[in-house]
């Protein structure tokens, strides 16, 4: 018997898509753009302006090294006035593939190096506003061979948990960067860490 999907009585061919009319840069910065748009719906309504921030894109990695820690970056975040546990990462260069640009990060910001980089996810951080991507990656059997090359506005600690303090973070929610979350999660389960019953 071939089982159908439940749609609650909607089309799933129904386009959605918007067609856009007309776009202007209202600020542009080094580190985003914000545009106004003028959009048409399928029906023919007209929303205006549609703010979109156009943001660059960025890798993080969760690194693990060989006797099974996780080395994080605790920051401060001034917009929500926070000290935070992160995964390193940072902006995708110009013509810079996503895999390369999280081994450089990894390597400045923590000193770190893997030759065991493996892709784990690609997600929208706001797809409602922001037009970015965020790449993440596993590094596996880091080792610490190099000095930290952090940015001149970067001011991080390295700091180091085992996989049970990790895990014990991931379930008190102690990761606040909720686009972190997910692929930690992925990493997780890669790494065998977290079980399924």
């Amino acid at each position: 018997m071939e089982s159908k999907q439940k749609n609650n009585g909607v089309n799933p061919e129904r386009e959605l898509r918007w067609k856009m009319l007309s776009s202007k840069y209202i600020y542009q910065d080094r580190w985003f753009q914000a545009r106004a748009d003028s959009c048409e719906f399928p029906d023919g309504r007209i929303i205006e302006p549609y703010y979109v921030v156009e943001i660059p894109d960025w890798a993080n990695t969760i690194v693990v090294t060989k006797d099974e820690r996780v080395i994080l970056v605790r920051q401060y975040r001034y917009p929500v006035d926070q000290i935070t546990l992160e995964l390193p990462g940072g902006v995708i260069e110009k013509n810079e593939q996503p895999i390369d640009a999280a081994k450089r990060e990894m390597e400045e910001e923590t000193g770190y190096t893997s030759d065991e980089l493996e892709f784990l996810i690609k997600v929208s951080p706001n797809p409602a506003i922001n037009n970015n991507t965020a790449y993440f990656f596993l590094a596996r059997n880091a080792v610490p061979t190099i000095a930290k090359n952090q940015d001149e506005f970067e001011d991080i600690d390295i700091v180091s948990f085992s996989k049970e303090e990790f895990c014990q973070l991931v379930r008190e929610n102690k990761f606040l960067h909720g686009v972190q979350v997910g692929p930690i999660y992925e990493a997780l389960i890669k790494l065998g860490w977290l079980q399924f019953v």
